[in-house]
C-alpha cells in the first residue's frame, strides 16, 4: 500500500504559494492602477497647457482683430466724407448707424438663441430614461414597445 498524501497536506504546502500570487497579483494591479492615474495626470496638465497656450494666442487675435477693425470703420468714415458729404461728421455717424444696426441684429439673435437653449435639460435622456423605468416596471410605453413600434414601421 503506497501512502498518498493527505489534501490537507497538500492544501497546506500550496497555500502559501496561492496568498503569494494573490500578494503579487495585487502589487501589480496597484501599480498598474497608479501609473495609470499618473499618465492621466501627464496627459491632463499636457492638454491643459495647450488650451492655456491657445487662448493666449486666440485673446492676442482678438486684440488684434479688434484694433484693425476700429481702423478699418474709422477709414471707411474718412472715405464717406471724401466720396460723399460735405462735413466730415456725417461719415463718422453713417459708420456708426451701421454698427448700432448690426448690434440690434446680433443681439436680437442672441436672444432667440437663449430662448431656444434654454434651460438645457437632457430630453432625449429622461426620455430613455422613462422608457427604460417603464420597461422595468412592466408598463406600457417601455423600450420594449419602442422596439415593437420600430421592427412594425420597418415592415410597412
Amino acid at each position: 500500500m503506497a501512502a498518498e498524501p493527505t489534501p490537507t497536506n497538500g492544501s497546506r504546502e500550496s497555500s502559501p504559494q496561492i496568498a503569494a500570487a494573490v500578494q503579487e497579483i495585487s502589487e501589480r494591479a496597484s501599480l498598474l492602477v497608479r501609473e495609470e492615474i499618473e499618465l492621466a495626470k501627464a496627459e491632463v496638465s499636457e492638454k491643459v497647457n495647450k488650451l492655456i497656450r491657445g487662448a493666449v494666442v486666440g485673446t492676442a487675435a482678438g486684440v488684434f482683430a479688434i484694433f484693425g477693425v476700429a481702423i478699418l470703420l474709422q477709414g471707411f468714415a474718412w472715405l464717406l466724407y471724401a466720396l460723399v458729404f460735405d462735413d466730415i461728421y456725417w461719415g463718422f455717424f453713417v459708420v456708426a448707424g451701421l454698427l448700432f444696426l448690426l448690434a440690434g441684429l446680433a443681439a436680437f439673435l442672441a436672444v432667440r438663441w437663449f430662448k431656444g437653449g434654454a434651460p438645457p435639460t437632457p430630453d432625449m435622456a429622461i426620455d430613455e430614461a422613462q422608457r427604460i423605468r417603464d420597461t422595468l416596471t412592466g408598463e406600457p410605453g417601455g423600450q420594449l414597445d419602442a422596439v415593437a413600434a420600430r421592427a412594425e414601421a420597418d415592415r410597412d
